[in-house]
């Protein structure tokens, strides 16, 4: 089964102490639904992550991307709705311009202060936790992890760090 290529984006303030997060609330189906997650979506066809990650942005939030840092990779087996597996490039979006939207078509928008989403005050996916700490890492260290799913459940994590 071929995997759906993927962006999820971190936007953080100046001074990285806050970050832009959607608040699924918008669509019963969504596999997010009640959950803050940060912005991105699949790739489309000929398209680069860095290109797609700021596609995704500008449709989401309104804002512009100016700079990307690449903070890893992860990969989903099984993690679709059918069992498909996602690959994804999570990003720290450090540099941007614009006022973001207050909603989008996944849900509400808003700022998050960094050591909320780090120690359990936001409410994330419970996997999530696993990664979250390696993309607002100090000093940023490059990780690529992966985190197998069946039914829906997280069977396992690992990653590696390689910056």
């Amino acid at each position: 089964m071929q995997a759906i290529m993927a962006t999820l984006g971190y936007l953080l303030t100046p001074d990285r102490r806050q970050v832009l997060l959607v608040h699924r609330d918008r669509r019963p189906d969504d596999l997010h639904l009640g959950y803050c997650n940060g912005l991105g979506g699949k790739l489309e066809p000929g398209e680069d992550a860095a290109a797609g990650m700021a596609r995704e942005i500008r449709e989401e939030s309104g804002l512009d991307c100016h700079e990307l840092e690449l903070a890893g990779t992860i990969s989903w087996p099984g993690f679709g709705r059918a069992g498909e597996n996602w690959f994804a490039f999570v990003f720290r979006v450090t540099g941007w311009s614009g006022q973001p939207y207050r909603e989008c078509p996944e849900g509400t928008l808003a700022w998050h202060p960094v050591a909320d989403l780090l120690t359990g005050r936001v409410p994330v996916r419970p996997s999530d936790a696993n990664f979250l700490p390696l993309v607002f890492a100090e000093p940023p260290r490059l990780f690529h992890g992966v985190q197998p799913f069946s039914g829906g459940v997280p069977q396992s994590w690992s990653h590696t760090l390689t910056g």
